[in-house]
C-alpha cells in the first residue's frame, strides 16, 4: 500500500467518512453514497469536512435513499455530466440532476462511466423515510474497472507479452444485514464493508464488525475497508451514553479488522478519513 501523488493506478481508494468512498479503477473515479456536509439534521461531523477534490468522479452509485446516503446537496456538487445510479423509484427525488440519473434494480448489470457495476440486493429499508410512498430497494453494488495494459518486465522495464492483469474490482453492500446470497458475489479486489453506526443501535438492518468480517470472507476479497463508522454522530448522545458512542463510534474500525484477521480471508486495511490509499 502506499499514498503517492494523485495519478492514474489500477486501484486507489479515499475514504471521506461514514459510507461516503471515492474508488480508483484504473483512471475511473467511481464515488459512493457521497455525504459531504458537516451536520445532517441531528447528526453533527466529528472528523475535517472532505475537500473540493471528493466530489470529482466519472460516475456516482446511490446505494439507498436515506438521508445520510442519498444527499442532495452532496450530489449537485458533482459535474453535470457525471452519471448517477440509484435505486429504481427515487428518480422523482432526484429530479432536478436531470437525464443523468440512471435508476436501477438488484440482479442487472450495467456498463456506466466507463465501469460495469453489478446491482445487488441489500436488507435495508430503501424508502427515503418511513411515511414515503416510494418504495424502491436499497441496493450493494460489485463494480468492474476498465482492463489494464500489457504487464511489463520487473527487470528491464520490457513490455513481456503475457496476459494482462485483471481488471480491479471492489464490492459495496451498503447498508444491509449479512445476507446468504453474498456467498454468491464473485470474489473481488477490495470490500468496503460497513461496520458501524450512528447510534442508539444498529439493528438487523446494518452489520456489526464481526459480522462485517464475516460478509467479506462470504464474498472474497483481497483487502477490505471498514465504512460507515466514526464519522458522524447524534448531538449531545455521546454526554448521556458514552458506552454506546464507544461500540458504534470509535471501536468499530479496529474490531472489524481484529476479526479479519481471525478469518485470515482479507487484508484489513484502515483508512484515515481523505486519506488516498493504493492498493
Amino acid at each position: 500500500m502506499s499514498t503517492p501523488a494523485p495519478g492514474p493506478v489500477r486501484l486507489g481508494v479515499t475514504w471521506w467518512g461514514h459510507a461516503s468512498t471515492t474508488v480508483e479503477l484504473g483512471g475511473v473515479r467511481v464515488a459512493l453514497d457521497p455525504l459531504l456536509a458537516g451536520r445532517l439534521v441531528h447528526l453533527r461531523r466529528r472528523t475535517p469536512l472532505p475537500p473540493a477534490d471528493a466530489a470529482l468522479a466519472d460516475v456516482v452509485l446511490v446505494s439507498h435513499l436515506h438521508l445520510d446516503h442519498c444527499h442532495l446537496p452532496s450530489l449537485r456538487r458533482f459535474a453535470a455530466d457525471v452519471p448517477v445510479v440509484v435505486p429504481r423509484g427515487g428518480e422523482r427525488l432526484l429530479a432536478d440532476l436531470g437525464d443523468r440519473l440512471l435508476g436501477v434494480a438488484p440482479g442487472e448489470t450495467h456498463r456506466v462511466g466507463g465501469v460495469d457495476v453489478e446491482v445487488l440486493a441489500a436488507t435495508h429499508d430503501g424508502r427515503r423515510h418511513p411515511w414515503a410512498r416510494e418504495r424502491p430497494p436499497a441496493l450493494g453494488f460489485r463494480v468492474t474497472g476498465p482492463a489494464t495494459g500489457a504487464t511489463t518486465g520487473a527487470t528491464t522495464g520490457a513490455t513481456t507479452g503475457a496476459t494482462a492483469p485483471a481488471p480491479a474490482s471492489f464490492w459495496f453492500p451498503g447498508d444491509t444485514g449479512l445476507r446468504e446470497d453474498m456467498r454468491e458475489v464473485a470474489p473481488v479486489d477490495l470490500a468496503l464493508a460497513p461496520v458501524g453506526g450512528w447510534g442508539p443501535s444498529l439493528g438487523e438492518e446494518h452489520m456489526d464488525p464481526d459480522e462485517a468480517a464475516e460478509a467479506v470472507r462470504r464474498v472474497g476479497a483481497r483487502w477490505a475497508v471498514p465504512v460507515h463508522w466514526g464519522t458522524f454522530w447524534p448531538v449531545g448522545l455521546e454526554r448521556v451514553d458514552r458506552a454506546t458512542h464507544h461500540r458504534l463510534f470509535v471501536t468499530p474500525g479496529q474490531r472489524f479488522a481484529d476479526a479479519l484477521a481471525r478469518t485470515g480471508s482479507a487484508r484489513p486495511v484502515l483508512a484515515s478519513p481523505a486519506e488516498r490509499i493504493v492498493l
